[in-house]
């Protein structure tokens, strides 16, 4: 055999190695694209079967007269007016106590506090984030239905708060620690004192981090039920105002009428269904489009 046939070959060789490697590895690409696809349905297709199923039940059952009306007094017929404007005043409340609050400890965690406190706060707000709605119910009835002895509707707002602010406070701190430190070293360098250096260049710059967190806060407190069920009871009377009596919101009614041996109640209970899930898809929408191609710094 010649030279040159035996340094013909193993360059051969190396070429035909090259090539079976590279095949295999555009098979092996395939295959993972096609495994995360197949993933990304499945995580999917629960969301669009829900989205569907209460669309199909509950389009039908929507109507002028159910966002209008209260409930008759023989409890068949009527409308979810109590529940609606219950859920409006429950849910604002709940904000106004856990969006301050929650940002105002985002900053200390994320501007003032030392390390280990800050690893503390962090931790517990995270386990608050998966802590069971229902035994936030069952705490606050104890402390603010209990001594009263009587449901009412500040109990229901503050349960709500309760579940909020663990959630506005980790969104928010995420929201801060992505703002430059050059914006805070540039406005002390001018002399800023510190505290208005978070008011004013760091909240302000992490607006809109924040502000989404607020409100998916928001849209999670509106589909509580089971700490309502300890707290603001619920009302088949419209009640505007009085936070001392019990007070009706949409997953209450959802609940309520969803398990009587009624099929008017249950269409109303898959009506109200559907407005719920349309103003939380809408705030969270919302969220989502003011926030899209943003980013902090």
């Amino acid at each position: 055999m010649s030279a040159a046939g035996a340094s013909i070959r193993p360059a051969s060789a190396s070429r035909l190695g090259r090539a079976a490697l590279g095949r295999r590895r555009d098979l092996n690409d395939r295959a993972m694209r096609g495994l995360a696809f197949a993933a990304a349905i499945v995580c999917v297709t629960p969301l669009a079967a829900v989205i569907a199923f209460v669309t199909i039940n509950g389009i039908t059952a929507f109507n002028l007269d159910l966002i209008t009306k209260g409930p008759k007094a023989l409890g068949i017929g009527g409308g979810a007016a109590n529940a609606i404007l219950g859920t409006f005043q429950m849910v604002p409340l709940a904000s106004l106590i856990a969006i301050p609050t929650g940002i105002l400890g985002a900053v200390y965690i994320g501007e003032f506090a030392g390390r280990r406190s800050a690893r503390i706060i962090r931790f517990a707000a995270d386990v608050m984030v998966g802590v069971p709605s229902i035994l936030v119910g069952i705490f606050v009835f104890t402390f603010l239905v209990l001594p009263f002895k009587q449901y009412n509707a500040f109990a229901g707002s503050v349960a709500l708060a309760v579940i909020m602010i663990p959630i506005v406070l980790r969104t928010t701190e995420e929201t801060l620690r992505l703002v430059p430190g050059a914006l805070r070293e540039a406005a002390l360098a001018l002399g800023v004192p510190v505290w208005r250096t978070v008011l004013s260049v760091v909240l302000r710059t992490g607006l809109t981090g924040i502000l989404t967190g607020s409100m998916l806060a928001f849209a999670r407190a509106m589909g509580e039920s089971a700490p309502l069920l300890f707290t603001a009871l619920g009302s088949r009377l419209v009640n505007v105002g009085n936070f001392a009596q019990p007070m009706d919101a949409l997953p209450l009614f959802i609940y309520r009428n969803a398990t009587q041996p009624n099929a008017t109640l249950n269409q109303q209970a898959w009506g109200v269904a559907f407005l719920l899930m349309v103003i939380v898809l809408v705030i969270n929408v919302a969220v989502r489009a003011r926030s899209a191609g943003r980013r902090v710094g």
